[in-house]
């Protein structure tokens, strides 16, 4: 399979994924970071306006529901969610608001628009663009700005371990911003294109890497939680994994051989050793990501599925054993 004009894109110049149908959840009232900080893996009482950052929601085994990024403004926190997990998660926050909480869960899907800028010039384009991007300093920073006469609030990050930005604006702008995007240079990524990207930078999945049947360390999330923020939902059993070195298994890049059925087992020497969760053509052939039991080994590892041959690589998105400060 040749090589896209997206995907060579994503790599060398700017690709654009419209990431629209993402949930948006925005989370306002005076206890909003207090409320957040209890319900995820990261820290979120030091979050000022201005910043972001990845968390996962988890349920009171630590196993995972949803990666969400967080981007903390003057009044309110927005959260973006995987699409299918929007209404999940609505229901799920909502049932850990108590009485005398004051936190205001408001669905703002449907009157939003997001859109990832994905690659190495999307600095440059947004330059061109009139947006200067030099004040966001890290991860999920973000600002409020003016784009072609649009109010677009751009954070710092495209979703994958690629350089890039976030971009989101009010739905009656999507189309405008759409194609002023693409006039400047942008190429657009359909779902397809996209999923090549997330598999080969190694980002995990709802419904697919996560779930409830894994942790996030497991999931190879270890730069999204906080391990000194003290007790939020699940933070017992992540500590104690943590302490004792108790990941049993861990997520990995597959280079496959050829194409197989997301489900199938992978194994070595005729033994289970994991699970394929999911699996994909891309330009640089076959690739799939599973879990892999921690004692079968790592990078470099020969494994079988099913009919195929593959080997564990290293995907720039996932993390592994480091606590952050």
């Amino acid at each position: 399979m040749e090589a896209t004009q997206s995907w060579q894109a994503a790599h060398t110049g700017v690709a654009l994924y419209d990431c629209t149908p993402w949930g948006r959840i925005q989370v306002t009232d005076s206890d909003r970071l207090a409320f957040l900080h209890n319900q995820s893996t990261n820290e979120f009482k030091l979050l000022k306006p201005g910043q972001g950052c990845d968390t996962v929601i988890v349920n009171s085994t630590a196993r995972t529901l949803d990666l969400v990024t967080a981007y903390a403004t003057e009044d309110a926190v927005i959260l973006l969610v995987s699409p299918q997990k929007r209404d999940f998660l609505l229901k799920w926050l909502d049932r850990y608001i108590f009485f005398g909480d004051k936190v205001k869960l408001t669905d703002i899907t449907a009157v939003t628009a997001a859109f990832s800028l994905i690659g190495p010039q999307s600095s440059s384009l947004l330059t061109e663009l009139g947006v200067e991007t030099s004040t966001l300093g890290r991860y999920g920073d973000h600002l409020l700005c003016e784009l072609a006469g649009m109010p677009v609030r751009v954070a710092l990050g495209s979703g994958l371990a690629l350089p890039g930005y976030t971009l989101l604006t009010d739905a009656e702008h999507a189309s405008n911003l759409n194609d002023r995007l693409i006039a400047a240079g942008a190429v657009s990524l359909d779902e397809t294109e996209w999923q090549q990207l997330r598999l080969h930078q190694g980002r995990p999945q709802a419904d697919a890497e996560l779930t409830e049947d894994y942790n996030p360390l497991e999931a190879g999330l270890w730069h999204t939680i906080s391990f000194n923020k003290g007790c939020y939902i699940g933070q017992e059993t992540i500590a104690r994994l943590n302490t004792y070195q108790g990941v049993k298994q861990q997520l990995w890049g597959i280079q496959l051989s050829t194409l197989v059925a997301v489900g199938t087992a992978i194994t070595q020497e005729g033994n289970k050793i994991g699970i394929l969760t999911s699996a994909i053509l891309t330009p640089e052939g076959p690739f799939g990501l599973g879990y892999v039991k921690t004692k079968a080994g790592g990078a470099g590892l020969a494994v079988e599925i099913g009919d195929a041959t593959g080997e564990l690589v290293e995907v720039p998105f996932l993390t592994r054993g480091i606590a952050p400060a």
